[in-house]
């Protein structure tokens, strides 16, 4: 399932700018960020898409959402400007930045090349 980050939480799960200077992943799992709004259209015909993918892969990766309404400081220190914009941050490398709304087999496409993420989860049907 998807969980909606804070800028604490995204210190705790993610990364501490006011740490750290230069990126470090605070996370375990590879994850996805969704920077979203609530009345962006484009953002509610991905949701769903990165809702099944949280429930496949459930355990390989996370995927977290951002809504930049509540969360400013958070969708400005990643210079949002557009949205959806979905962060895909590998567990030991830099995260890459994918802006609009990216059919299925582009988030594959990108779990695979960015995460190193290829399989399901073993429950998953």
């Amino acid at each position: 399932m998807t969980e909606h980050l804070t800028k604490e939480t995204f210190f705790e799960k993610v990364f501490n700018w006011e740490k750290n200077q230069n990126w470090k992943f605070e996370g375990e799992l590879p994850c996805i960020i969704d920077f979203y709004a609530d009345w962006c259209q484009p953002c509610k015909m991905v949701a769903p898409i990165l809702e099944e993918l949280s429930e496949e892969y459930a355990g390989k990766m996370n995927v977290y959402k951002v809504n930049t309404d509540q969360e400013q400081e958070l969708a400005s220190a990643f210079g949002i400007r557009s949205i959806p914009s979905m962060l895909f941050v590998p567990a030991n490398d830099k995260p890459q930045m994918a802006v609009g709304a990216l059919p299925k087999e582009s988030i594959l496409k990108a779990m695979e090349e960015v995460l190193g993420v290829t399989e399901k989860a073993e429950d998953a049907s």
